[in-house]
Formats: C-alpha cells, structure tokens, sequence
C-alpha cells in the first residue's frame, strides 16, 4: 500500500510539473504566432507592390518603375545597354524621404556616363496606379569615370513625401554622355512648374 500511494504521489507531481510547463509556453506561442502574422503581412504587402510594379514596367514605353514596398530590382532596356535598377535604404529626412538608387549593367560590361530623369510621388490607393499630377522629378547624371565600373549609386533626396507615402519612382529618358569627371548636379521641379533647385549626385 505504501509504494501505491507513493507511485500515485509521483504520478500527480508529474502531472502538476507538465501543467506548469505547458502554462509558461502559452506567451511564447502567442509571441511566436504574432510574429508568423506580421511576416505574413509583410510578405503579402511585397508581392502585392511587385505584381503592380511588373504590370507598370510591362506597360511602359519609356524607363523603368520601381515600388519601394516590392523590394526588387527591375531591368532597363536603354541607350546604354540593358541594364539593372533597385532602389534600397529608403528612410526619412527633414524635407522627404533619402533612399539609395543602385544602376548597373547585366551584362558586367562598363557603365557609360548618362543623364536620366527621375520622377517620384504616391499611387492611388484604389487602383495603384500612379499619380503623376503632383509628381516630382529631377535630373542625375553620371560621368565617364577615371576607374572603369559596372554600377553606380546615386544618393537620392525624394522631396515632399514620407517613406510611407513614396509608392514609386521612375527612372526614364536616359541619354549617354562622354564628359569626364565633372560632378554631377541636379534640379528638382514640378512636373509642368519649375520649383526650388535642388544639389544632388
């Protein structure tokens, strides 16, 4: 009788122990299942911005769109090759929004200079489409350099919006030029409507 009732004794302890146990793993499962959700949302949001971002890019004749929420580079038929576009490091400044654009060739060959346009604002919400009547654009330019390179990065300075309000940028009408180290400038105005001039790379 006495091992029955220390057996019994043992087994409630047990069983006292896994309740506990599976008490303290509760939060834990609700964290790790909140944390599943937000990557969800955050995945849904990407691949939701990168079909628009395919549909514009297919359906555009001149340059190249890119998304921020996409989060993927896109390809550029242009004068000066074929050539890859990403927009990364997208955060917010005083007047706007800084973000790093990132141009290269595919083919590995030398990046020749070239001066393109670069228009920036919202998308519609409804139809994600563009709304180019407050858009903003500026000119970047990039010289021929003394060391020969595939890739180059501009320091973008994206006036009159947030972060969360940037739904795109687009890059097009670029032209090749053979100036030699001369550093680039750029003017920022409104489509139709010169505005303050802006120093850029």
């Amino acid at each position: 009788m006495t091992i029955r009732y220390r057996n019994l004794g043992l087994f409630t302890a047990v069983i006292l122990l896994a309740g506990c146990a599976q008490h303290r793993e509760v939060p834990k499962l609700k964290n790790q299942v909140v944390e599943l959700k937000q990557m969800l949302g955050t995945l849904t949001e990407q691949a939701i911005a990168l079909e628009r971002q395919n549909r514009l890019n297919q359906n555009s004749s001149n340059g190249v769109y890119l998304l921020p929420q996409a989060n993927s580079a896109a390809r550029l038929q242009s004068s000066v090759g074929e050539l890859s576009v990403s927009l990364s490091q997208v955060k917010s400044e005083a007047n706007g929004t800084q973000a790093i654009l990132a141009i290269g060739t595919l083919s590995g060959q030398v990046l020749p200079g070239f001066t393109a346009t670069l228009e920036w604002g919202q998308l519609d919400t409804t139809t994600g489409m563009p709304l180019t009547a407050d858009a903003l654009s500026q000119q970047i330019k990039s010289y021929d350099s003394l060391l020969p390179k595939n890739e180059q990065s501009f320091e973008l300075r994206l006036s009159g919006v947030t972060p969360e309000q940037l739904g795109y940028i687009h890059l097009h009408s670029l032209t090749p030029v053979t100036s030699n180290a001369v550093p680039p400038t750029s003017q920022i105005k409104r489509k139709e409507r010169q505005a303050a001039p802006f120093l850029g790379n």
